[in-house]
């Protein structure tokens, strides 16, 4: 019975080859197909024009690239066997279950096929060349057969695998023991890149005697150096031993690099925590990927025995690995994102939309209802301004900083969550569960080499992107002092064991924070209910005050809103066209690249506007209603919104309109910071309370003046007050004393020199009376505030 299944089993691998050999040297595809694998892998096919018969066949025309020393790599793709013929179709399900052995049955094909070069390649010569140029002359010479070499020191080029597409992607904890030696996909997140090191795979030995060159081919983690000449003429039929020496410039090295990835929090089971993965990457395709990253990865999932210490504490245990054939990046950055033509027609009629910011704006979180300022500034965040370094090589940050504060509920958290969806790089992470050390980063012992590295945080998984910042106000005040460099030189230093370097963290910080007693107080002043510190709060360019105040048209409103999304699973009709955020990804990647400038009538317009902030500032200051400081960053922020709308726009200067939109946002976002109980804001503005301010301020300002002159002149023996006094040093503007008010007359001239008729006097009056806030006494000739007399 074994010996019927082993015949079953029993594989004709001279028939795979010859069914390998016509599919490489018959497989036809379109010039597109063509252009389309080229382009995804970096390769420029304009240089040298090929052949017009290898012209539509696929791999013998790549294979000739390879010759010619134009391309390094070879990627078969499992869909062009499955559709090329059905005698080559089970091909495919034999590649998939054993993976490593087809790589070298493919690898052999391609070395017998491969075609001679049709140009001049001698620029390209490396040490191999000449020693292969001095084998054949001695050979020649001498009248030797030629010794073997390695096949794998001949070969130029790597091959790789691509997954069928139909092929489901696994999670970590997904893959068993069953895939060993299979080629699949994997899905997550990577967390850790090595540095890119040199893998031997091809050892050469020169032998002192003779002068012979010796290879040995290495393909597993250790290996035994040789130490005897193989060369049969002279050191073998001599008996010489021990005379070979390693040769590093003719042993062929590989790129190699370890990535770790880890599941995504989608695929955690709940109540588990999140599995990892080791990836080992070759040739090629190094450098492609960075922590931070959600790749799928489809590559052949092996064994690796432990070697050294790690062995004899394993003892029969086994690590395994990923070897990775192919890289699929989930979220580009904007730079490599590749721009179709149906996407580059959308974004041209997106262009000459007169609301496209508006519906840009609209198309963030259309399921949070309202917040349509602060969508409008997350749009201007995500496509930001323009980063500038000065000759000297000072830089000026174009990021922009956003922090949102406000009251429980207001959908804070659901905005940052939907921007990091939207950005192709989005880091999401808690003030409590975020350290100073887990936002920057951390000093960890590489595995592989030992040495101590740099382990990113938040912030530098953030480059080139968003990071959110959730529960901004709980985090530890010194974990919080962190982020002040990155907030404005977009740059971590860092000096901790023995290491000492600077890392980039150029990205937008975009944080969500509550006030000081979890709800906003009326009764304290702004800056009271922030209670963040003013050097981290001048680095944000915009700060929203978030209020949950209650209105009966607006409570309705959103009740509405919130039971459709619940109702239909989507939300309602806005009364626009909501954008996709595939749509708006590539839209904010074409709008990007654009760097305006701002021209010398808007810059007198922007130096005119911070002139009059600052003084406006200064009158604050002056009159006790100051909320935030007005500083040079402010004036950096106008010009960083300005920027963003002129990219918006696809402008290539900065006009009027955006400086007008980035100062309306800006206050906006001060705005509302005064959008309490401050009585001096004046926010009703009928004549009734218009009035009652007026007489209450000359209320205030007598018994002010009244209690200074008491504290100056003091009380008699007897405890009487000196009228004498106070009589002659009244200025007569506002004469209150408690039990006899205000004069009538005084009241009465002083509203009607402001502009206020006598009828909306007694109007005022009557109405506060009816309050039970003023009262007339003395036949209606003086006027009492009763909760000032109580």
């Amino acid at each position: 019975m074994a010996l019927n299944v082993r015949d079953d089993i029993h594989t004709d691998y001279s028939a795979e080859k010859e069914k390998i050999k016509g599919f490489l040297t018959m497989f036809k595809s379109s010039e597109k197909d063509l252009e389309d694998t080229l382009q995804d892998f970096g390769i420029d096919d304009q240089e040298t024009p090929v052949q017009t018969e290898l012209s539509s066949l696929k791999y013998m025309r790549q294979l000739q690239r390879i010759a010619n020393r134009e391309q390094q790599m070879l990627v078969v793709d499992l869909e062009d066997i499955h559709t090329h013929e059905r005698t080559v179709a089970e091909l495919v399900s034999s590649i998939i279950e054993n993976t490593r052995r087809y790589v070298n049955l493919f690898s052999e094909v391609v070395d017998q096929i491969i075609p001679e070069p049709t140009k001049d390649i001698s620029q390209y010569d490396d040490v191999l060349d000449v020693i292969l140029h001095q084998r054949r002359e001695r050979n020649e010479r001498e009248s030797e057969t030629e010794s073997a070499f390695p096949d794998h020191l001949l070969r130029r080029y790597n091959l790789y695998f691509r997954p069928l597409r139909s092929d489901i992607s696994l999670a970590v904890r997904e893959v068993h023991g069953s895939h060993l030696g299979h080629l699949i996909t994997v899905r997550g997140i990577v967390t850790r890149v090595s540095e890119v090191k040199p893998l031997l795979q091809v050892n050469a030995y020169t032998c002192d005697v003779c002068g012979s060159e010796t290879f040995q081919d290495i393909s597993n983690k250790t290996f035994m150096p040789i130490a005897d000449c193989q060369n049969i003429n002279e050191c073998k039929k001599n008996n010489i031993t021990g005379t070979l020496h390693m040769q590093t410039r003719a042993s062929r090295f590989s790129p190699f690099q370890e990535v770790k990835i880890q599941e995504l929090a989608d695929q955690v089971p709940v109540g588990h925590i999140p599995r990892s993965m080791t990836v080992h990457v070759n040739g090629n395709i190094t450098r492609l990927m960075n922590p931070g990253d959600v790749v799928h990865l489809g590559g052949i999932f092996l064994p690796i025995p432990y070697t050294g210490f790690q062995a004899i504490r394993a003892g029969l245990l086994t690590d395994t690995y990923l070897e990775v054939h192919h890289i699929y990046q989930e979220k580009k950055q904007y730079a490599d994102m590749e721009i179709t033509p149906e996407m580059q027609q959308t974004i041209e009629e997106m262009k000459s939309d007169p609301s496209l910011y508006t519906k840009l704006s609209q198309s963030i979180a259309p399921e949070i209802y309202g917040h349509e300022d602060v969508k409008k500034a997350l749009l201007l965040l995500l496509i930001g301004g323009v980063t500038k370094v000065t000759a000297d090589g000072l830089k000026i940050r174009g990021d922009i900083n956003i922090c949102l504060m406000g009251d429980p509920g207001v959908a804070k958290s659901q905005l940052l969550k939907y921007i990091t969806k939207i950005a192709p790089r989005g880091v999401y992470t808690t003030g409590k569960g975020s350290s100073g050390v887990g936002l920057t980063a951390a000093v960890m012992r590489d595995p592989v080499t030992d040495e101590m590295v740099l382990e990113g945080g938040a912030l530098v998984l953030a480059d080139n992107g968003i990071c959110c910042i959730d529960e901004f106000d709980k985090m530890e005040e010194s974990d919080r002092t962190a982020i002040h460099e990155v907030m404005e030189q977009q740059t971590i230093s860092i000096s901790k064991a023995g290491i000492s370097t600077t890392l980039n963290a150029r990205s937008s910080i975009l944080a969500a924070a509550n006030p000081l007693y979890g709800r906003y107080n009326p009764k304290l002043s702004p800056v009271e209910n922030i209670n963040l510190p003013a050097a981290l709060l001048s680095r944000f360019d915009l700060l929203f005050l978030i209020l949950d105040k209650p209105s009966r048209e607006d409570d309705e409103r959103l009740a509405q809103h919130v039971t459709y999304v619940h109702m239909h699973n989507t939300h309602p009709d806005l009364g626009i066209d909501i954008l996709q955020p595939n749509v708006i990804r590539h839209y904010i990647a074409a709008a990007r690249a654009i760097r305006p400038t701002v021209s010398q009538r808007v810059s007198s317009y922007v130096v005119d506007s911070y002139v009059k902030l600052r003084k406006k500032s200064k009158i604050d200051v002056e009159e006790n209603k100051s909320h935030t400081y007005t500083s040079a960053r402010t004036l950096l922020g106008i010009l960083r919104l300005a920027q963003a709308l002129a990219r918006l726009r696809f402008s290539e200067t900065v006009e009027h309109d955006d400086v007008d939109e980035a100062l309306r946002l800006m206050e906006c976002s001060k705005e509302s910071l005064m959008e309490d109980n401050d009585q001096e804001r004046e926010p009703d503005r009928s004549p009734m309370s218009r009035i009652y301010r007026l007489i209450k301020g000359m209320a205030g300002a007598g018994k002010a003046r009244r209690s200074k002159r008491q504290k100056r002149f003091g009380k008699g023996p007897a405890g009487e007050r000196d009228r004498d006094m106070e009589s002659e040093n009244d200025d007569g503007d506002s004469d209150y004393e408690t039990g006899n008010g205000l004069s009538m007359v005084d009241v009465r001239s002083r509203v009607l020199n402001n502009g206020y008729t006598e009828a909306q006097l007694m109007d005022t009056i009557h109405e506060y009376e009816r309050l039970e806030v003023l009262q007339r006494q003395a036949n209606g000739t003086k006027l009492v505030f009763m909760e000032l007399d109580a």
